[in-house]
């Protein structure tokens, strides 16, 4: 058995391929090992995923993709994690961006983008990704992602920087006070989450001049820092990943054309495409 794990910082989705048989979906809170420690995480898989855990003596291999997961001893967390459950597996660990290169590009050259709770960049060239000086996170970076449209909507409503009926939707939705904002942000662990979770409300108010502007600005934001920070950004595909990217393509779409950046593939998640690319690069 095959266990392939893409993980964000919102959400991990598990696929199980038993020979045989259909993929068998699960699905965690993510797991990113810069928000939570080792026995976070085993506490996670333990009360998140017993029906995946019941599997563990039958999976030979897993391949786990997170946000976070770009430095040995962040791979370290997660690997000793699993390991707590799955002792008799082969465990890989690598970044969410190269899981999404493999969903998206396949073997092809081309750049990977992550625009979900967070966002990022990535070349991959066919056999390995190449990061750049990006992927800094919801205080420093996450351009156009739904950290950031989600932090846009909750200052411009404490502010008072949004039109008046879209204020009042947005109060009678959240009844959002100062107070519990700075708790959320501040004192509470998954601020990331937090924020990004206000990203919905922007696909109720999608047609309005507010929303299109909003979408207009951290999109181009997100080009003009990580997109164009490379060159060649012209000469290949620029494939997306990410609720963000999914559910707002039109947009993105046309920012790009104005840019000049090729779109390749749009999706919302990998893990299906993930997980049949590493079937068949086993099989190779």
């Amino acid at each position: 058995m095959i266990l392939v794990a893409d993980s964000g910082s919102s959400k991990t989705d598990w696929l199980l391929k038993v020979a045989g048989e259909e993929p068998k979906a699960f699905r965690s809170v993510g797991l990113n090992p810069y928000f939570l420690t080792e026995k976070e995480i085993v506490k996670v898989l333990q009360d998140q995923l017993p029906d995946l855990i019941a599997y563990a003596d039958q999976i030979d291999e897993i391949y786990f993709f997170g946000a976070g997961c770009s430095s040995p001893d962040r791979h370290e967390i997660v690997s000793n994690a699993l390991s707590t459950f799955f002792s008799k597996s082969y465990i890989s660990v690598d970044s969410d961006l190269l899981a999404s290169a493999y969903a998206t590009c396949g073997y092809e050259k081309g750049f990977c983008c992550i625009l979900g709770t967070g966002s990022n960049i990535s070349f991959f060239d066919g056999e390995e990704i190449h990061d750049g000086q990006h992927g800094l996170g919801y205080v420093l970076g996450d351009e156009g992602a739904g950290t950031i449209i989600g932090k846009t909507l909750v200052t411009d409503f404490l502010y008072g920087r949004m039109p008046l009926d879209i204020s009042m939707k947005f109060n009678n939705a959240y009844k959002l006070t100062k107070e519990a904002v700075i708790k959320n942000v501040y004192q509470m662990p998954r601020a990331n989450s937090y924020l990004a979770s206000f990203s919905k409300f922007l696909s109720e108010i999608r047609q309005t001049e507010y929303a299109q502007s909003l979408l207009q600005t951290v999109f181009q934001e997100f080009i003009d820092t990580n997109i164009k920070s490379y060159p060649q950004y012209t000469k290949f595909k620029c494939h997306f990943v990410g609720s963000i990217a999914y559910i707002f393509a039109d947009e993105l779409h046309a920012i790009c054309e104005q840019n000049g950046v090729h779109v390749g593939k749009i999706i919302r998640q990998p893990i299906n495409d993930l997980l049949d690319f590493m079937i068949k690069r086993n099989l190779s």
